[in-house]
């Protein structure tokens, strides 16, 4: 019903936890809680955000790796990013996460649309995922999630991505680096309960501006002659 579904679009869990006490324990938790939202990710959106609760980034449950999956994951999912942590302490590595910009970006997106799990699959070493989330301006958001406990290949193909053509210019947002046109497919290694961020532009939509610009230019050239 839909009183149901508003009812999740305030808090999708009865809590979520780092657990400091044993190193890895909180992301185990993490990942049921992610689970929980394969069902509803699709019932969030402008006037009623699904709350996954609270960001543990900086507690001291997890290492570095997986505070940055679920940073990631959680801006994908336009979670309300809530820092949890002692601000007062907090490590390098935590203020990088936090105030990644661009993954914050992802969060902000105006067309508010969350992510969805495209697919999880078993490989060798345990189970990966990729997460995909559409935003304005004919662009994509891709998480590609290592729940494993080796690095992993992951691959998506565009077809699979439902994405329009077959080239993208595709930036990896924790990196902060443009890794250029890609054709056909994604394809990275992915280490042991990691992430690969990604935003894919789409090849057409970046080149019309140019030609545009070029057929403008050449009639201003033409009238100055005249």
């Amino acid at each position: 019903s839909r009183i149901l579904q508003f009812f999740f679009f305030f808090q999708a869990e009865d809590g979520i936890r780092d657990a400091q006490e044993s190193r890895g324990l909180g992301d185990v938790y993490k990942r049921q809680i992610l689970d929980r939202q394969v069902e509803i990710s699709h019932l969030g959106g402008p006037g009623g955000w699904n709350d996954p609760d609270m960001l543990e980034v900086g507690n001291g449950g997890m290492t570095t790796s997986e505070y940055e999956a679920h940073f990631a994951l959680w801006a994908l999912l336009k979670s309300p990013l809530l820092i949890g942590c002692d601000l007062t302490t907090m490590t390098e590595d935590t203020k990088r996460i936090l105030m990644n910009e661009e993954i914050i970006e992802l969060n902000q997106d105006d067309l508010g649309k969350p992510g969805v799990r495209l697919w999880q699959r078993q490989g060798e070493h345990g189970l990966y995922e990729v997460w995909v989330g559409e935003l304005s301006g004919n662009e994509l958001g891709v998480i590609m999630f290592n729940r494993g406990e080796e690095t992993t290949q992951i691959t998506v193909s565009y077809e699979e991505l439902k994405w329009n053509g077959q080239h993208a210019n595709v930036r990896d947002l924790y990196a902060r680096q443009d890794l250029g046109l890609v054709a056909g497919e994604l394809r990275f290694d992915v280490p042991s309960h990691s992430v690969k961020v990604l935003r894919a532009v789409s090849y057409t939509h970046l080149t019309l501006p140019t030609i545009y610009s070029v057929q403008i230019s050449v009639v201003a050239v033409s009238l100055k002659k005249k």
